[in-house]
């Protein structure tokens, strides 16, 4: 038995005037979807239990099976293991943004998140943000390391792991002062890292070029998501299938790492939209004939488009997983001979209406190639959610999918 998870992240959305009324899942063209869902037991599924922040993360926790209440630390520790950093005991891991906020006001307090990603910024423009930081800004007890456009990882000794944080893709268009972190609830030594960063990277060389462009300046630093040390069980382990993890994202690839799962990386694979589909069916392919059993595509396009509000790209990139990755892979397994099945869901809602992450439940399917189940006319979140089948806790869905 073969099986392959797709997760197409953050696809699901809410109705959307300039589409009809319909979300993005709606509007797309998806004929492989839509006819794998119309045979497959399908429903909705809720990854982040309600008490827990709706993060990436913890909803691919989920999915994997493992509960997010317990391993669910932070992100910025399991980038940290999928960049090759070794963490010591007394160090926290936190989430580093570049960032692009408003540059006319005096006061740092008084600007405004213009763009959490900074026009999603190179991973090359962001390695000289990121030396430049450190050259005035790292000492003994902390360091920035370079990681993927504009996210990146502060190691810093004994800060807090727990300190509560605002997300920066949270607070698109407003003033940044209220959700920044504050001397009276300990994160001084925070704000004073962020203020000072603005002064290293406002006239930066490559922020003055990147005006030039007409784009988006990466002229902040914004820190979030911290926390220590991972580690998780095997996955291998638990299920006792040999697992593969295809993602753009050092996210995804440090919680397989931590899981012990094979780490497969994909040329052209960007975590936006524009990227390389066709590479990661491929990468697929090839895992499941060198003989992994199990294989987690992971797909960042969808929720990129849904923190940056944009429609159009958002159904575009449905349709290329569709397309591009999911109906190759489909038809590679229905070549072997051999049993398969294919779960499809989004961790995740990132409704294009609020630009950030929601807590409703996903929709799903899954197809079994040994059987044709009554499954919902087209795979969406309002045809998923009218058969009733509802699953309150995500860490249990995989229980269902792989076979001892």
């Amino acid at each position: 038995m073969k099986y392959l998870i797709l997760i197409p992240d953050g696809m699901a959305d809410r109705p959307i005037e300039k589409l009809g009324g319909r979300t993005p899942m709606e509007a797309a063209e998806k004929p492989t979807m839509d006819a794998l869902a119309a045979k497959s037991v399908c429903g909705t599924v809720l990854n982040v239990p309600a008490h827990m922040v709706p993060e990436s993360d913890t909803a691919n926790l989920a999915v994997l099976s493992y509960d997010p209440a317990v391993y669910s630390h932070g992100r910025s520790p399991l980038e940290a293991t999928s960049m090759g950093l070794t963490m010591a005991d007394d160090d926290t891991a936190i989430r580093c943004n570049l960032v692009t906020l408003s540059e006319g006001e005096s006061r740092y307090e008084d600007r405004v998140m213009i763009d959490h990603s900074a026009d999603e910024v190179t991973t090359a423009e962001a390695d000289e943000l990121v030396k430049a930081l450190n050259d005035a800004l790292s000492d003994e007890e902390k360091h920035l390391y370079t990681g993927v456009s504009y996210r990146h990882c502060l190691l810093w000794k004994n800060a807090d792991p727990h300190y509560i944080f605002s997300r920066p893709h949270d607070i698109p268009g407003r003033v940044i002062g209220e959700y920044l972190p504050s001397a009276e609830n300990g994160g001084g030594a925070f704000l004073d890292f962020m203020k000072k960063s603005y002064d290293v990277l406002v006239n930066h060389p490559v922020n003055v070029a990147r005006r030039a462009r007409g784009l988006h300046a990466a002229n902040s630093a914004w820190l979030w998501s911290p926390g220590t040390k991972p580690a998780l069980p095997s996955f291998r382990g638990k299920w006792g299938v040999r697992g593969a993890m295809i993602s753009a994202v050092d996210l995804l690839r440090g919680i397989a790492i931590c899981a012990g799962m094979e780490v497969i990386l994909v040329d052209g694979a960007t975590g936006n939209y524009k990227t390389n589909y066709t590479g990661k069916a491929d990468a697929a392919i090839d895992a499941f004939r060198r003989g992994c059993d199990f294989v987690y595509v992971h797909v960042e396009g969808p929720d990129e488009c849904g923190h940056r509000g944009e429609i159009e790209n958002k159904v575009s990139c449905i349709e290329k997983i569709d397309s591009l990755i999911l109906a190759p892979v489909l038809d590679y397994l229905r070549s072997t001979g051999e049993d398969f099945k294919i779960l499809v869901l989004p961790d995740h809602p990132t409704p294009i209406e609020i630009r950030t992450h929601s807590h409703e439940p996903v929709p799903y399917f899954l197809y079994d190639s040994r059987k044709c189940e009554s499954g919902a006319a087209s795979f969406s979140e309002k045809s998923c959610e009218a058969l009733g089948r509802y699953t309150p806790d995500g860490s249990t869905l995989l229980s269902h999918v792989i076979e001892h």
